[in-house]
């Protein structure tokens, strides 16, 4: 029977909630449904869109990778938006991604640390919304380690990422459940480190009770 020591948690869509579809509505307003799929990359479920240009794939990945600015990132949006779109209209149609966090999964990660369980946060982010979620939930306290895209320039699913984490928080594989909500994150978590993984934090539990 396997005994976790260790979990590591993804923080959209498992920790934070996220509302693609508000998001994807509230850039149709400013630059048009085409543009939201050319430009974003994204479409009404927020599934990603295979037919984006090469700069589009560029610039969202420079942003996540923390190489360009918020301000660069936000004017470079703010040229394919209709005319007199404002850069608060796009900052506040980016964070309206962000939904609700429900208190019990905080007060379930401050549970497992207290059982002597050391809990991880890797994420792929970006400074608009990592900073927002970070002050308001105070979310240092819940962690023994955080790892973000934008800090770390690398991100998930790629190999390097789940290798810095292993070797700087010192995890052990066999020991450690990763939570992530896309599967191409937990295949990339089981194939690089060794992982155990759960898409929730409802099979996270599932899983911590059978060991």
């Amino acid at each position: 029977m396997k005994v976790f020591n260790t979990v590591v948690f993804d923080l959209g869509g498992v920790i934070i909630n996220l509302n693609v579809p508000r998001c994807v509505a509230n850039f149709k307003r400013l630059m048009g449904e085409e543009n939201v799929r050319n430009i974003l990359g994204i479409d009404d479920e927020g599934e990603g869109v295979v037919a984006v240009s090469a700069a589009t794939k560029q610039l969202m990945h420079d942003y996540e990778y923390g190489n360009i600015s918020t301000e660069d990132f936000l004017k470079t949006l703010q040229q394919y938006c209709y005319a007199g779109t404002t850069i608060e209209n796009i900052r506040e149609a980016w964070l309206s991604m962000l939904d609700e966090l429900p208190e019990e999964r905080l007060a379930y990660i401050a549970s497992l640390r207290k059982q002597g369980i050391r809990t991880i946060l890797l994420s792929n982010s970006n400074e608009l919304h990592w900073d927002p979620i970070w002050e308001q939930y105070h979310l240092a306290q819940y962690f023994d380690e955080v790892f973000a895209s934008h800090y770390l320039h690398m991100a998930k699913p790629n190999k390097e990422i789940f290798e810095y984490v292993v070797s700087h928080a010192h995890v052990d594989g066999e020991h450690t459940i990763y939570v992530d909500d896309l599967e191409k994150n937990r295949k990339a978590g089981e194939l690089f480190a060794g992982w155990e993984t759960a898409a929730d934090i409802e099979e996270l539990k599932v899983k911590l009770l059978s060991c």
